[in-house]
């Protein structure tokens, strides 16, 4: 696909052709299309190896692992013959209650908030692409809204950290007491594996790439 060179005066996204230094302006391209200089044919980029239908299944599958991986017990303590069970939310506020209220809302924030958002916020950006809502003022700037915040949610999402906590909390806890993962803690990892893959096939440039479409076009 031929592109676009930059009109003056027009707001979009820019790229340098790597042949010629034509500045032309970026933009979402259709499945198995790779965008190329009007000027000298020099390849520019293609699209994300994601089609959006598979960035939705993704979004969709994190947010149906979200909801029992918040709602179940990540552990179960067994000590002195006192069972004790714990979620995700119920921790943060246990470490908020101890006076470590630091911690507790970085936990809060980026285990249980800014998890939902992201999820949330790609969920929304797709939908208005899908069903071309960002052609209409609304939708494009709402969609610009949501991108241009996406990548501080991206930041305070940190799934992984709590992750990592589950482990070690098992082998410091071994000698103490039986420790055993409830389904809440099956539910937050595979969320974090299908997090893990949402973020690797999104692009933000991509995203983009659909508010200049809709601003050439008007």
């Amino acid at each position: 696909m031929l592109m676009t060179p930059v009109k003056p005066g027009k707001h979009c996204n820019l790229i340098v052709c790597s042949g010629c230094d034509l500045v032309v302006s970026k933009r979402a391209l259709p499945s198995g299309v790779r965008a190329v200089c009007p000027q000298c044919h020099t390849p520019l980029y293609e699209k994300p190896y994601c089609a959006l239908n598979g960035v939705l299944a993704l979004c969709i599958t994190a947010i149906l692992l979200y909801i029992p991986a918040m709602i179940y017990p990540v552990l179960e303590l067994h000590f002195l013959g006192s069972i004790r069970t714990s979620t995700v939310f119920e921790g943060a506020m246990a470490v908020w209650h101890q006076g470590y209220w630091v911690v507790g809302l970085g936990v809060l924030l980026g285990a249980v908030l800014a998890p939902a958002v992201l999820l949330c916020s790609i969920l929304a950006q797709v939908l208005i692409v899908q069903t071309g809502g960002y052609k209409t003022k609304f939708g494009r700037d709402t969609l610009n809204g949501l991108l241009r915040y996406h990548g501080l949610i991206n930041q305070l999402s940190m799934l992984e950290i709590y992750v990592i906590s589950f482990l070690v909390t098992s082998f410091q806890l071994s000698d103490f007491a039986d420790v055993y993962f409830g389904l809440g803690t099956l539910c937050f990892t595979l969320l974090f594996v299908v997090t893990l893959f949402l973020q690797r096939e999104y692009n933000l440039e991509h995203m983009w790439g659909y508010v200049g479409e809709s601003r050439d076009e008007s």
